[in-house]
């Protein structure tokens, strides 16, 4: 006689994950009966003189948003949007059409071939034959030679994120207008990519793609410079209640280093969450691909919000510059003595 087996923590979350599914699909029935048709939410990509990276989500956008406009959708209600599991999407891309499926989270990552000038390019995408909307991407050109990955929370925004009260509220409730800027992060920012023309900007955060729009209006009302975005979709996995931001980060930090192996990046983070310890290790596997590091140090009333600091002390294994700051200014000041940042420019 078989010996039963008692289920696993694994097998409860996979549980979980299926009734997820199960719920966006029931969702989705309904929402096609009332007539609703799905869109595509387009996310700010990047790519290279012979490729680009396509970022995207298919929904069906909460009523009244029916009509390509989900990019002004604020706080709870971009949560609202039911995703479209595997949802077929057709993206133009320099005259050329290309058939692309989404993932069971209605989320497009995709690397399609391209010929494209260096800077901002537009390509167009639709969705059963709907609205066509536009994505942006940054054609990265073959000479470049540095680059910026940005944290957003805490580092660019305070959030406090780690705390799940407050990180629901900023996430569901409060729209870009509530939100404070890090003092002097669009300075630093503006500053390092001015001073390195056509070098790339990624905002990889753990944030949910469904407050992108938030996120873009925030960083475009407070004059952050644009940039590609990287965010991560919430929810169970077969083995995890929730996906593992540290995972998202690392994982796309080292594909850039492969897809950009000539770049040399400069990281700035926070020392809230596990950003310093992220680059401490991509630091160390890829020294030739780092510039220098940058890390925001909290405020102590920051930092008891969210847990305490997670900085690391030894950073003798990175071999690359490492500065740390109260906020922008301090964080320019500090690389421009690491003579990462050119003094006196602007």
């Amino acid at each position: 006689m078989a010996e039963s087996r008692r289920p696993t923590r694994s097998d409860k979350i996979l549980w979980i994950a299926r009734l997820e599914r199960r719920f966006h699909a029931w969702r989705e029935r309904g929402a096609r009966r009332r007539g609703r048709t799905p869109s595509v939410a387009a996310f700010p990509g990047y790519g290279s003189e012979r490729w680009v990276r396509v970022l995207a989500r298919v929904v069906i956008p909460p009523v009244g948003r029916d009509k390509g406009e989900y990019a002004g959708i604020r706080g709870w209600r971009s949560f609202a949007a039911i995703p479209v599991a595997y949802g077929q999407v057709r993206v133009m891309v320099g005259g050329e059409t290309h058939d692309v499926v989404a993932d069971r989270g209605g989320v497009v990552d995709v690397v399609l071939p391209a010929t494209l000038e260096p800077g901002w390019q537009t390509l167009t995408a639709q969705v059963e034959g709907g609205q066509t909307t536009t994505l942006r991407v940054f054609i990265v050109s073959d000479g470049a030679r540095f680059g910026v990955v940005s944290d957003i929370d805490d580092t660019v925004m305070v959030t406090a994120i780690p705390r799940p009260m407050l990180a629901a509220w900023n996430s569901f409730v409060v729209n870009e207008h509530a939100r404070q800027p890090v003092p002097g992060m669009s300075v630093l920012l503006e500053r390092v990519t001015r001073e390195h023309p056509g070098a790339p900007l990624v905002y990889l955060s753990t944030g949910s793609w469904n407050v992108a729009p938030t996120l873009t209006r925030f960083l475009r009302r407070h004059l952050f410079p644009s940039g590609a975005m990287l965010l991560t979709d919430w929810g169970p996995t077969h083995d995890r209640w929730f996906r593992s931001g540290r995972a998202h980060k690392s994982t796309n930090l080292n594909r850039l280093a492969q897809e950009f192996p000539d770049i040399r990046w400069l990281l700035i983070g926070d020392d809230g969450q596990a950003d310093d310890a992220i680059y401490t290790e991509f630091a160390g596997a890829h020294p030739g691909n780092v510039a220098a590091v940058a890390i925001r140090r909290l405020t102590p009333a920051e930092a008891v919000l969210a847990g305490g600091r997670t900085a690391v002390n030894d950073h003798s294994a990175a071999s690359v510059p490492w500065v740390s700051g109260d906020d922008g200014a301090e964080l320019l000041d500090r690389l421009e003595e690491a003579g990462v940042v050119r003094p006196g420019v602007g």
